[in-house]
């Protein structure tokens, strides 16, 4: 599809007009992509965060990315792995459509997605790759924005577990695969 890919990279350089930060619910910072996103976009970002009250699980919330070059964070706090029992993929699901419908609110035309959950949260990344990709291609499939949305992963092993889960349930042929 020309409007999704995956790639490997520093999402805090990121130049899409908008980033996810898998954020805590307090939404002030924490350890992996939180913390380096904060510590990019400086003190700024903490400040407003600290005025948006926190952030249930499964919702979004958007700030002023600072000193990032996207123009946009948006924050959603994924589900902590439990074994699976616990309604876990339906919350990551929610994360991603919540991120979704935030940046078609704001007519944001490019966002740039972290893999949820799949850090400090434990959730197992093949199977949080299946509950992304279906959430982010069943939005693309009805909705023009936004234009533009890439996975960008942080090291080629974890954009190999998403590239095969593509390869898997949505390249329809040789010249469709990543």
């Amino acid at each position: 599809m020309d409007r999704f890919s995956i790639l490997v990279g520093d999402i805090t350089r990121s130049d899409a007009e908008a980033i996810v930060n898998a954020a805590n619910p307090t939404l002030l910072g924490g350890a992996g992509v939180d913390g380096a996103i904060h510590a990019a976009a400086g003190p700024e970002l903490l400040a407003e965060c600290r005025t948006l009250g926190g952030c249930e699980r499964g919702r979004a919330k958007l700030t002023a990315g600072y000193r990032l070059r996207a123009r946009y964070v948006i924050h959603t706090p994924g589900p902590v792995w439990q074994g699976g029992e616990q309604g876990e993929a339906a919350l990551l699901a929610s994360c991603y459509r919540s991120c979704l419908l935030l940046a078609e609110a704001h007519s944001i035309r490019t966002l740039d997605f972290c893999s949820i959950s799949t850090g400090v949260y434990g959730y197992p990344l093949p199977l949080a790759a299946t509950v992304a990709l279906r959430a982010i291609m069943d939005f693309l499939a009805d909705h023009a924005l936004p234009e533009r949305v890439r996975m960008v992963c942080h090291s080629e092993q974890a954009a190999e577990v998403y590239r095969r889960t593509w390869n898997l349930w949505y390249a329809e042929g040789k010249d469709q695969r990543m």
